[in-house]
């Protein structure tokens, strides 16, 4: 059984996805305040830095936002120069640019962004200048991926590009040109836009987190969704009819006893908690210990109270097992971004590293998220890396 859980409580709506009862996947965010990724702004550039290859721009939002000299260049790799430019011969202080926040501000840095656009669709991702076509590795029968990639070659205009996503595996070619029409008309809108607006300005919100999950993540094994309130069920209902109509009959309105809330009706509020701790136990009886500094995350795994059966190679490989599944869930749960290295108990046999490696590697597989797992390093610690666009969205609800 998979659920998708809504809480919707004023200007906050939280979403948490259930497999057979435990949290695999947990959205957070505020309606006012956050959000940025996916924007679209026409900005000013105030700075250019040649010795960074980097540029400040002006989109009005308080804190200036960084653009690296790769998010000038063509999107398709073939067609930037042979020799990187200097960032000088392509934009000057007081130019305006359209540009796309890919990340959020972070810290004390500001947003990350690009002119590398991107709208994403139900089944694609809508490029207006990239000039390729892409399909999600995820979607595993290369039958099916030159399927896909002709429908888009058939579809896609001048320098247009897609990124088909898995989401559009088994789809049919009618269903994926209404969504390239809508993600290109969407764009001509704000090329018009662009043209009437002064510097600082906004060009494009990026939808709104309801909009999201339920464009990314409603798909036909969801068995059934929950949302506490009316006006979030009927704005959902509405979205599934225009994206998804065979999906919108598992929608569910749930109706507040005054015993339980929905999150404490199917255990959300007490699997965030424990999520969130720095001393996570796993169900044998070993225990994962989280920190977190400014560059990095480190996760170190112990055995605790396990003991095991048999001998102790055995008794540090199931631990281990046991404890690259977990992470691989708590990583989406609690939405870490950047490089994480963990600290697995040290084995003997190879294989058994191997089989480890590989159960965490499979383990984020599901991520929607870029997740990639570099290896073992020299001194037998795993690392890993995860794109981070956002902020943290425990803390969106801490604050």
């Amino acid at each position: 059984m998979k659920q998708m859980i809504m809480h919707a409580s004023g200007e906050m709506l939280q979403t948490a996805v259930l497999h057979d009862g435990r949290l695999f996947d947990y959205f957070v965010e505020r309606a006012k305040g956050s959000g940025l990724v996916g924007n679209i702004y026409k900005g000013r550039v105030v700075n250019v830095l040649p010795g960074m290859q980097a540029a400040f721009v002006d989109i009005g939002i308080g804190k200036n936002a960084f653009l690296y000299i790769d998010d000038l260049l063509h999107p398709h790799l073939e067609k930037q120069p042979e020799h990187k430019p200097s960032i000088q011969d392509i934009v000057k202080a007081g130019q305006e640019l359209i540009v796309q926040v890919m990340k959020e501000p972070l810290g004390g840095k500001g947003a990350r962004v690009t002119t590398h656009f991107s709208l994403p669709g139900r089944w694609l991702v809508y490029m207006p200048i990239a000039d390729y076509i892409g399909v999600s590795k995820k979607i595993a029968s290369e039958q099916e991926r030159i399927r896909l990639r002709d429908i888009g070659e058939r579809l896609r205009k001048n320098e247009e590009g897609f990124i088909i996503r898995t989401a559009a595996e088994g789809e049919n070619e009618r269903s994926i040109e209404a969504d390239v029409s809508e993600q290109r008309e969407l764009w001509g809108a704000i090329a018009v836009k662009s043209v009437h607006s002064k510097a600082p300005a906004v060009l494009h919100y990026e939808a709104g987190l309801l909009r999201r999950v339920i464009r990314d993540n409603m798909k036909p094994d969801i068995d059934e969704v929950w949302i506490d309130d009316a006006a979030t069920h009927a704005e959902a209902v509405a979205l599934l009819k225009e994206m998804a109509p065979s999906l919108s009959e598992r929608l569910r309105l749930y109706k507040l006893p005054a015993s339980k809330a929905l999150f404490d009706a199917y255990r959300v509020s007490e699997q965030i908690d424990s999520a969130f701790e720095r001393k996570i136990s796993l169900p044998s009886g070993g225990y994962l210990v989280w920190d977190k500094t400014e560059a990095l995350t480190v996760i170190d795994v112990n055995t605790g109270k396990f003991i095991g059966t048999s001998d102790l190679e055995d008794t540090v490989f199931q631990t281990n097992m046991e404890a690259a599944a977990e992470i691989a869930r708590l990583l989406r749960v609690r939405d870490v971004g950047g490089i994480v290295i963990i600290d697995f108990i040290d084995m003997e046999l190879e294989h058994n590293r191997e089989r480890v490696l590989h159960q965490l590697t499979e383990g984020i597989r599901p991520d929607h998220t870029k997740c990639t797992v570099v290896g073992w390093t020299r001194l037998g610690l795993v690392e890993l890396t995860r794109k981070k666009a956002r902020e943290n969205s425990y803390a969106n609800i801490r604050e």
